[in-house]
């Protein structure tokens, strides 16, 4: 099949979407809570330049102090060969890969299965298959990803079976991204300051509705959330088609009610499975289900005829009487 001009158009924004590079300081505050996790493991950065990736400075200058066992670096070449660094915590040469390095392909396959953790940020247009990837060889992650995964199916549905978690970072924390500088001069062209890009000391940061994802210990999903207030029907809603109450804020989730509440996607962040249990996620449909012949003609995340945003639906397992 011949690839269309628009194809052509799409794939090249998308590949200049994903050129966002992570900052030492994001790394360090959300890595630095994992230390525990690294030690005697072989961590893999599979989407890094071993040369100029913040992941591999982070990992070297750390590698005795968390007593890591090795680091593998494999970074994409889309114009040839992509790069190797395997570093034992002495300074050795950089390689060539035999291909171009794509994170699918066997040779990387094979560092993966050698790996006990991958850290890194994958192009996010692969998010999901690059979820997969990682589900499907068992491994250990803590990774960064776009907000928006977290509503789609599969993603949520590792969410909700307590296969994948929000890292230390809150999801309100502003992650800033370094950007090529051709990227930078298109982000001031096409976006507003604040939005898709910030200047910090005079340089142009992309920003784009980053969190981190892993399934490394988290210490915050295992503190109970202080609930206070008290639930009433005036105050708390039944959406219009879907037999669950809506709660506009994490402080409003009521102490003592049983059934099934909407809450905003904000609960991820302080989501702790033995206090709370997933059901499903709403936005027009149901994320789990889709559209079903009951509901395809209705907006499920609707309240007294009003749209809202997307909602998780929870139960509380520990409702206070």
């Amino acid at each position: 099949m011949r690839t269309t001009t628009i194809d052509n158009l799409h794939a090249a924004r998308t590949k200049k979407n994903d050129e966002f590079y992570t900052q030492m300081k994001d790394i360090e505050r959300e890595l630095n809570e994992h230390e525990n996790s690294f030690k005697n493991q072989i961590v893999y950065c599979n989407c890094d330049d071993p040369e100029t990736s913040r992941f591999v400075e982070y990992f070297k200058k750390n590698f005795d102090k968390f007593e890591l066992k090795k680091l593998i670096v494999t970074s994409y070449n889309s114009k040839g060969c992509g790069k190797l660094l395997i570093y034992e915590g002495k300074e050795c040469e950089i390689k060539s890969l035999v291909g171009n390095g794509d994170f699918r392909s066997k040779e990387c396959i094979e560092f993966l299965k050698e790996a006990d953790i991958v850290a890194t940020n994958p192009p996010f247009s692969l998010f999901r298959k690059f979820i997969a990837q990682l589900f499907e060889y068992d491994k250990k992650f803590v990774i960064i990803g776009n907000k928006n995964a977290l509503t789609n199916k599969e993603i949520f549905k590792l969410f909700k079976d307590d296969k994948m978690w929000i890292g230390n970072t809150p999801l309100g924390a502003d992650i800033m991204f370094d950007v090529s500088e051709e990227y930078a001069k298109e982000l001031l062209e096409t976006k507003k300051n604040g939005a898709g890009y910030r200047i910090i000391d005079g340089v142009v940061k992309g920003r784009t509705q980053a969190a981190w994802f892993t399934n490394l210990y988290v210490k915050k999903r295992h503190q109970e959330l202080v609930l206070e207030k008290e639930y009433t029907p005036e105050e708390y809603p039944k959406f219009d088609h879907y037999d669950a109450i809506n709660v506009n804020s994490m402080k409003e989730i009521p102490k003592n009610y049983y059934g099934l509440m909407g809450v905003p996607v904000t609960f991820f962040d302080k989501y702790n499975p033995e206090q709370f249990e997933i059901i499903d996620g709403l936005n027009n449909n149901s994320i789990l289900d889709g559209p079903t012949p009951e509901t395809k003609d209705k907006f499920l995340a609707q309240v007294n005829g009003k749209p809202i945003y997307v909602r998780i639906i929870i139960k509380n397992k520990k409702v206070i009487k």
